[in-house]
């Protein structure tokens, strides 16, 4: 659920503004709440030093906050055209698609957010347009790289370009805030288009139904599937509103392809079980997704029947593993067979996210002065300042949520100088 601050002359800049599912407000409540967010209160408070906010990409841990939140801030929000679609939508749920000034920006492009110069520069993820910034003031120039990894073959969008970075070099980079998501595993990350060849492989021989569950916000996997079910005489149906909608996003910016039908859910049942390829939302075991559904079979659209296939096509959140093995089991129960990333040899989910010689290179190519480790837990911050110092980084700073950095004139952390929490909010 991240929410970042960055504070020169009396003004601050907020970069992302994110939710998390299903979880305790305090770290002993036996409780969870539906949807929860970091509590803007220390910014909230100060809101007329607020001058923008700037969303990174369109993951739910970025942007999901944003429409429940903005009220409390009422500044101009920038982004790139995919995310401010996904964006939009969410705002026109909430009756504020007329009140919130989103400004598109595009690849190398620099907007002046009050004291900040921001500039966007292109990486790749898991999800279209993810960007990472260059955020420069007088007192020295950030880099924040948001989510990423080195995907040279992309379902979406180019490649990875590392002479975009390359160039940072020559920038004097005062700091790199980092993704240190996978910073625990050794080597390179797995390319989308592996991931695609791999649930080809998985489905190519399957005969009867396969249910697919993934992130909705991975449109990539969903172009990936799109051509499985063209390659395999299958047709493609897809639900979840949330899938929906995030298609119907992507076509309206162009990163939906022409040639991959999708058809209406509502037909699933009028098609031989060797022609049905359906992806739902549900992954992680929520108790209302489409998956649950479907394994207790009240799914108005469709029926699972035995030997039917379920792939599960993304990570095991930390936290959910127990959601997710009781759903398979249940399908089971019906002798509905079921297929985890950690049960085949075959690639059917890859992570979005850098793995410690992605992180070497980046580092290798940025050459900061100050190593910034953020997203992720503890032992994951460790993780990456290891791997930048190992990288002749000359300096790693790793804090705690509520903790200032303070990186010019003098470099020190400020250990618990903002009262920090969660809050939930309500659809």
């Amino acid at each position: 659920m991240n929410m970042n601050l960055y504070g020169h002359d009396g003004q601050w800049l907020m970069v992302d503004c994110g939710v998390s599912f299903n979880e305790p407000l305090t770290p002993d409540d036996l409780r969870t709440s539906e949807i929860v967010c970091a509590d803007p209160r220390f910014i909230s408070e100060q809101k007329e030093r607020l001058a923008g906010i700037v969303i990174t990409h369109a993951h739910e841990d970025h942007v999901g906050a944003l429409p429940f939140l903005w009220r409390r801030f009422k500044c101009p929000v920038y982004t790139t055209a995919f995310t401010a679609e996904v964006l939009r939508r969410k705002l026109l749920q909430v009756g504020l698609a007329d009140d919130v000034p989103v400004i598109v920006v595009n690849e190398n492009e620099t907007k002046k957010i009050g004291v900040f110069n921001v500039k966007w520069l292109a990486l790749t993820h898991s999800v279209p347009e993810p960007f990472a910034m260059t955020i420069d003031t007088p007192a020295g120039r950030i880099f924040h790289t948001g989510d990423w990894k080195i995907d040279n073959q992309p379902i979406i969008g180019d490649g990875f370009s590392s002479a975009t970075f390359k160039a940072l070099a020559k920038e004097n980079i005062l700091a790199m805030v980092c993704d240190s998501t996978n910073a625990l595993k050794s080597g390179y990350s797995e390319s989308e288009s592996d991931c695609y060849r791999g649930l080809l492989q998985t489905i190519k021989t399957e005969k009867n139904r396969v249910v697919v569950g993934c992130f909705s916000s991975n449109v990539a996997r969903l172009v990936g599937l799109g051509r499985v079910a063209k390659e395999t005489g299958r047709y493609l149906a897809l639900i979840g509103r949330s899938l929906t909608n995030m298609v119907s996003a992507a076509r309206v910016t162009g990163h939906w392809p022409d040639d991959l039908p999708i058809i209406d859910a509502a037909h699933l049942g009028y098609l031989p079980r060797e022609e049905v390829l359906v992806v739902v939302t549900g992954s992680q075991g929520e108790s209302r997704a489409t998956l649950n559904r479907l394994a207790a079979d009240n799914c108005f659209d469709l029926s699972l029947e035995a030997d039917d296939l379920v792939i599960f096509s993304a990570m095991r959140i930390p936290g959910n593993e127990q959601a997710i093995d009781r759903l398979a089991e249940q399908f089971k129960g019906r002798k509905i067979r079921t297929l985890q990333a950690h049960e085949t040899d075959l690639t059917i989910h890859v992570s979005g996210h850098p793995c410690q010689e992605e992180l070497k290179q980046l580092y290798t190519w940025v050459q900061p002065q100050l190593a910034i480790p953020c997203h992720g837990e503890p032992k994951h911050l460790d993780a990456n300042a290891e791997v930048a110092k190992r990288s002749h980084v000359p300096q790693q700073l790793i804090g705690r949520n509520g903790d200032l950095y303070q990186l010019a004139p003098s470099v020190n952390i400020q250990r618990q100088q903002v009262k920090v929490g969660r809050i939930a909010l309500l659809r």
